[in-house]
């Protein structure tokens, strides 16, 4: 395929934005090569400025469950705007989303809105602090929750040491109180706990991580984390920015039955604009402002817009609640489907799956942790990418990253992509 305009627009986008791009993996320095600029998308596809139509695995990170530029998203959107754009005031759909969301969601009462997941996992950390009246957290090696210095933070030299910064701009200060733990390892978790008795106010997790590449929990994993909260006076924060409303109407909590004391929600709940949220009981909710001491703002929170295509977007995931089992239908046929080709190639892999996620690692052993995800063949996954975009087909750019599954995408769709995995992985 031939990116002659992508090309050209990178270069121009190079000169007024860092990098060319507004998020870092967008430009493609894990594979190499030039990023792909998108001029539209529908349903299951994408179409770029060369006019080249791509079959879409990563659905904007998540968000478009059931493809892109979904009707009633468009419609609500559309229909919202000729009212007005941002108002800075209540209006009746903040209240119409967060009714809907707390009735599909158990375990919560009240829920707040923001503009990304970054904002939302930051806000729960302080909220989980102000609650407890305690300082540290403890997140997990691989685990993503944004940007924000409480999580930019890399393991310490031992397994009771605090971490240190990654970034640069990240105090240490800030770093101290940021414990780093092992994914799918409980008694590293129990470790940190006792070394730092009665100073934890949370444990923060993607209870089924997606910046590793997809990685289930391990059986018994998340009920460990839960208990050990418990009885530690810990709050448990599910981030749910991927997995919310994606992999069951009410996400990990209903799919394994089990209580997180927060939530953090991103993509699918904003229909593909810009939404996060967290959301908890009420007892927990009622320390955060106005009716608590717990600080938290935005002047474009619940915006109008934003409301009109999360609820739109709920609304329809909550009518057709059978949409999760033709997810988990076509992710399964796709995973059968590349296990089939990369075994009859003799390539050495590992797929992990759960629900609409996925993805393929190109590791001997099973990948269960950022330790086990890092031993991925990373040349062969620049040439799978490569050859499967020049096939059509677009994943994540990075092998770090899960791929999301639509509704919109056919399973005469899926064939051509196993096809294509085929074609491309005879060339390794």
């Amino acid at each position: 395929m031939i990116y002659q305009r992508s090309s050209q627009l990178f270069i121009e986008a190079e000169k007024v934005i860092p990098g060319g791009v507004n998020s870092p993996v967008r430009a493609f320095k894990a594979v190499g090569g030039t990023p792909i600029f998108v001029k539209s998308a529908k349903g299951a596809y994408l179409f770029d400025e060369d006019g080249n139509q791509l079959i879409d695995y990563i659905n904007s990170w998540g968000p478009m469950i059931l493809g892109h530029a979904f009707q009633p998203v468009i419609d609500a959107i559309t229909e919202k705007a000729k009212l007005g754009t941002s108002f800075g005031m209540p209006t009746e759909l903040e209240t119409q989303i967060a009714a809907l969301a707390v009735s599909m969601v158990p375990n919560i009462d009240k829920i707040r809105f923001v503009n990304s997941g970054t904002e939302a996992c930051m806000s729960a950390v302080r909220l989980a602090r102000g609650f407890t009246k305690k300082d540290k957290i403890i997140k997990f090696a691989g685990c993503y929750h944004g940007h924000s210095d409480s999580f930019l933070i890399q393991a310490g030299s031992g397994a009771i040491t605090f971490g240190s910064p990654n970034s640069p701009g990240v105090t240490s200060g800030t770093a101290k109180d940021t414990l780093m733990a092992k994914y799918n390892d409980l008694e590293n978790v129990a470790t940190l706990i006792e070394a730092n008795t009665n100073e934890i106010a949370a444990i923060i997790v993607e209870p089924v991580a997606g910046n590793m590449g997809c990685i289930p929990p391990n059986k018994g994993f998340l009920e460990g984390l839960r208990q050990l909260c418990s009885d530690n006076a810990i709050l448990l924060i599910f981030d749910e920015v991927m997995t919310g409303f994606r992999l069951a109407p009410g996400g990990v909590q209903e799919l394994f039955n089990i209580k997180a004391d927060i939530v953090c929600f991103g993509k699918v709940i904003g229909g593909g604009l810009p939404v996060g949220a967290f959301a908890a009981r009420n007892e927990i909710m009622n320390y955060l402002a106005p009716l608590g001491p717990v600080y938290q703002a935005g002047t474009l929170s619940g915006n109008p817009l934003a409301m009109a295509a999360g609820f739109a977007m709920l609304q329809a995931l909550d009518s057709d609640r059978s949409i999760y089992k033709r997810l988990e239908e076509k992710t399964a046929y796709l995973a059968a489907g590349i296990d089939k080709v990369l075994k009859a190639n003799n390539v050495i892999f590992t797929i992990n799956q759960l629900g609409s996620m996925i993805s393929v690692h190109f590791a001997p052993d099973a990948v269960v942790d950022f330790q086990s995800a890092a031993k991925g063949d990373n040349e062969t996954f620049k040439k799978f990418f490569h050859g499967l975009l020049n096939e059509g087909v677009y994943i994540a750019p990075s092998a770090y990253e899960t791929w999301f599954i639509t509704d919109a995408i056919t399973y005469e769709d899926l064939d051509f992509t196993i096809q294509a995995i085929d074609k491309v992985s005879k060339t390794f």
